[in-house]
């Protein structure tokens, strides 16, 4: 992660590197980053890339619930940057869903809904899995303001499973995608989001994907301070 001031611009990076033995979600692919050519056998260095779409932080297009709804080229692109908003959830418990009332008033079309559990401290440790989650109800209240796109910084804004569960649910994932938001996932540093908005100052957020005809992709997610 890294932050870049230029004059009155302030860049905040809010993206998880992508490096080998990263987290994933249980059962995607690992991330596996290895030399293809090297510059001391072949004059350049070239690597081979194993990668999901949801490696590290990502973006999900509606597709990636229902065959039926768009892919990532098939979206404009103004679903995937705007206003940076807060839902701060970080007083709640281990595997605690987010309530309604939770949800910011003042919410409008446009607006990227940054959902702040502060679980990104918990990256690359068995914890980042019990993370708080929204539950339908709440996934509904933020279609009903009318936003299309919605990062949280943990591994899913729906219950990520215990180890020893079967069965898990995508509620959350059904909802926002079902009425064409795009969902983004793995982020960190969000409390700097906050602190600039608390501040008084207007954040714009980037969550552009690879132009991939897929399911989702991985992105570099970058908020701009003033």
């Amino acid at each position: 992660m890294s932050t870049l001031s230029c004059g009155d611009v302030h860049l905040i990076d809010l993206t998880h590197p992508v490096e080998n033995a990263m987290p994933v979600y249980p059962g995607d692919p690992e991330a596996l980053i290895v030399p293809a050519l090297t510059a001391a056998s072949d004059g350049v260095n070239v690597q081979r890339l194993h990668l999901g779409t949801h490696t590290g932080t990502h973006v999900d297009a509606p597709f990636h619930v229902n065959d039926a709804w768009p892919r990532l080229h098939e979206l404009p692109l103004t679903r995937f940057t705007g206003p940076a908003v807060i839902l701060d959830a970080r007083d709640l418990p281990p595997r605690a869903p987010i309530p309604p009332d939770a949800v910011p008033a003042g919410l409008r079309e446009g607006d990227v809904l940054l959902v702040m559990t502060g679980w990104s401290v918990h990256w690359n440790t068995d914890t980042y899995l019990a993370h708080p989650y929204l539950p339908e109800e709440t996934a509904a209240a933020i279609v009903a303001t009318g936003v299309r796109t919605v990062a949280i910084d943990a591994l899913s804004v729906d219950r990520t499973p215990a180890p020893d569960e079967t069965s898990f649910t995508l509620a959350a994932h059904r909802t926002l995608c079902g009425a064409g938001a795009v969902i983004a996932e793995n982020l960190t540093a969000l409390h700097e989001v906050h602190e600039a908005r608390t501040a008084g100052h207007q954040v714009e957020t980037s969550l552009f994907p690879l132009a991939l005809t897929a399911d989702g992709a991985p992105i570099r997610a970058i908020a701009r301070v003033g």
